[in-house]
């Protein structure tokens, strides 16, 4: 708990899981406006990350809430998410981050390889995010968010990260990486799943 002077009331404290800046700068603004001190992995430099073997995000976002938990004594609340897409059988799905390697351009050349060989470019896909918070040594909140779409024609968009410039949404006509982050915060898979945490957050303060 941290205070701002010595009449204050504590302010919760809760570490946000993550070394990806994106999801990082979008959780927070999430947060933000609230009595809740949110703190990054960055402040805890010898903290290691988990082995993710997890073969679902629920399991293996539990898995990273715990491990950070134990690893801080903080309230720790950890996502794992991904690109589900129909054609390719729901791949990437759990294997998102590391599917292809780590950069973007490959991944998504990869993406169009495998669609166009199956003549599905703009097959079905779906962003699914699982949250899970650990505190007093075990999971005490879990939510999920889902956000439906197609793959995109070509990559658009540079508001986003990951891969949000191949995925379009249909309601708002764009890719979610051509939306700012206020209004991707109200429909994205992340925003849905983080706006649980919130609630569920602040219903004590």
């Amino acid at each position: 708990m941290s205070t701002g002077g010595e009449s204050a009331v504590p302010i919760p404290r809760i570490l946000i899981a993550t070394t990806n800046p994106g999801k990082m700068r979008e959780i927070a603004g999430m947060l933000a406006g609230f009595p809740i001190e949110v703190v990054s992995l960055d402040q805890f430099p010898d903290v290691s990350e988990p082995e993710e073997t997890g073969t679902t995000f629920a399991e293996n976002a539990r898995l990273k809430a715990l491990h950070y938990h134990r690893a801080t004594g903080l309230p720790s609340a950890a996502d794992d998410s991904g690109l589900e897409i129909d054609a390719l059988a729901g791949a990437p799905g759990v294997h998102s981050a590391r599917w292809e390697g780590d950069d973007y351009g490959v991944k998504f050349r990869k993406i169009y390889e495998l669609l166009d060989a199956k003549h599905a470019r703009r097959s079905r896909a779906r962003f699914v995010c699982r949250v899970a918070l650990a505190d007093a040594g075990r999971i005490a909140f879990e939510s999920e968010g889902v956000i439906e779409g197609t793959i995109a024609d070509e990559p658009r968009g540079d508001k986003g990260f990951g891969y949000d410039p191949i995925f379009f949404y249909p309601p708002l006509g764009r890719t979610t990486a051509e939306l700012d982050r206020d209004l991707k915060a109200t429909v994205s898979h992340r925003g849905k799943a983080f706006a649980q945490l919130r609630d569920y957050l602040i219903a004590d303060l």
